[in-house]
């Protein structure tokens, strides 16, 4: 079942460790069928060098396996994905990461300003990459905690956890956000650290949001 769409999972997932913004692991990765919204999702506690196709669970909107090889079950974090899809309409691709510098503003609940033109590419409509509210991971209430912030922003930090992405057609475009919210973030923090503050900042209505 969705055979294409559970390679493309498992190859993003894979792309994702070679970039370094997942180790381990962490992180997690969903594609939606457009045709019947059925979500392949990645499994939990799979090592994704050794993660195949078959590997990769199927579950409807309303969070039932629909297909499952015997002893897998979708990653702790199927509840936030569900939560994302149902506030999002529009998007058929998340992305979750675990990447250093992002988390290190997670961590400190710091939003990160426009202080690059690369945040064009996340769709931020307030000019800024928002913070959710700190909820444990993989509870109700993180999957709650994501729906505000994805409604401004393609990108987002999860307080004290990581990056969550998502993109209307391609799993590698929500990827390439998360590169994005990496790249972004490691210069904010040396940025911050040079300056000894805040950075300059580049206007919001700079920023050509729709690209």
């Amino acid at each position: 079942m969705l055979e294409n769409l559970k390679e493309i999972v498992l190859q993003e997932a894979k792309r994702a460790q070679a970039l370094g913004l997942c180790r381990h692991r962490s992180g997690n990765f969903s594609l939606k069928d457009k045709k019947t919204g059925l979500i392949c999702l990645t499994p939990a506690g799979v090592d994704r060098e050794a993660m195949t196709p078959a590997d990769i669970v199927v579950m409807d909107a309303a969070g039932n396996v629909v297909e499952a090889a015997p002893g897998r079950r979708p990653t702790s974090e199927a509840l936030m994905h569900l939560a994302a899809y149902d506030a999002r309409p529009d998007i058929t691709a998340i992305v979750h990461t675990h990447s250093r510098f992002a988390q290190v503003c997670a961590v400190l609940r710091q939003e990160i300003p426009p202080v690059v033109a690369e945040m064009a590419h996340l769709r931020c409509k307030k000019g800024r990459i928002p913070v959710a509210q700190y909820a444990r991971a993989g509870s109700p209430e993180l999957a709650e905690s994501v729906v505000a912030p994805l409604k401004e922003s393609d990108a987002i930090l999860l307080a004290s956890h990581g990056v969550l992405t998502v993109d209307a057609d391609s799993l590698a475009e929500a990827l390439l956000k998360a590169a994005y919210v990496e790249e972004i973030a490691e210069v904010y923090c040396h940025a911050r650290l040079l300056a000894k503050g805040e950075p300059p900042r580049i206007p919001p209505e700079d920023l050509d949001l729709q690209r």
